[in-house]
């Protein structure tokens, strides 16, 4: 792996983990749960912006949009967002009626509950988060492991780490096979963005429909959603 990869994977991890940094002075903070949200949103951004710097040769072609194909981009990036509907959905299914794994994601509820008492956190959710992730997951580490391995290999690996970071492994499956389908999308186009903008999308459209609910209304649809494939299976 090249060392620019290595230095963005310990950027990251040195991210994720930089609130125990000031945990031993936690009795000096009045509110906790608002100073990690903005410690949070502090760090990813500041993540981001030495994660570019580690990959500013690579980021000049990022942003020069003079030689890609805009429609390309936009096309792939709508298609990246069904395809991610449409694995969510049958993971689900399978999480559901083979595993017996009721659906809905303990860490997205998670981040909801945050979201909605600090709308500033939406910025990880729906921007920052993504970007890191793609850069991460799927340029650095897939794109290493694609290089030496086959796809389907390189992208379930690759997967299976996206999924075991966001700590939710009743739907590990879930995770994997988003990640997978962000890998292919990097395949197809070889552009980070394709897989970046529709990450972003999907987990603003996340967002938006759960910001719209209530924890009642989202237990209810989580049921509906159940008996929903409970008749599709059985039908």
């Amino acid at each position: 792996m090249p060392k620019k990869y290595i230095y963005l994977i310990v950027t990251y991890v040195a991210m994720q983990f930089s609130i125990f940094l000031v945990l031993p002075f936690r009795d000096l903070i009045t509110d906790m749960e608002t100073f990690s949200t903005w410690w949070s949103v502090i760090t990813f951004a500041l993540a981001l912006v030495v994660s570019f710097i580690i990959l500013k040769g690579e980021m000049k072609e990022f942003f020069d949009l003079e030689h890609k194909r805009i429609g390309n981009i936009i096309l792939w990036s709508v298609l990246g967002f069904f395809l991610v509907m449409i694995g969510q959905y049958a993971s689900i299914l399978i999480e559901t009626f083979v595993f017996g794994i009721k659906p809905g994601s303990e860490n997205t509820m998670d981040l909801m509950n945050v979201a909605r008492q600090m709308p500033i956190f939406i910025i990880i959710i729906s921007v920052l988060g993504p970007i890191l992730e793609e850069l991460v997951f799927r340029k650095a580490i897939f794109g290493t492991l694609y290089k030496k391995m086959n796809f389907f290999f390189a992208a379930i690996i690759s997967g299976l780490i996206f999924a075991t970071v966001h700590m939710d492994f009743s739907h590990l499956l879930t995770y994997t096979a988003i990640g997978m389908i962000f890998a292919f999308l990097y395949v197809e186009t070889k552009r980070i963005i394709v897989p970046i903008i529709a990450h972003m999308s999907i987990n603003t459209f996340a967002v938006i429909g759960q910001l719209s609910l209530d924890s009642e209304q989202i237990e209810q649809q989580m049921k509906q959603l159940e008996e929903l494939m409970t008749i599709i299976i059985g039908g």
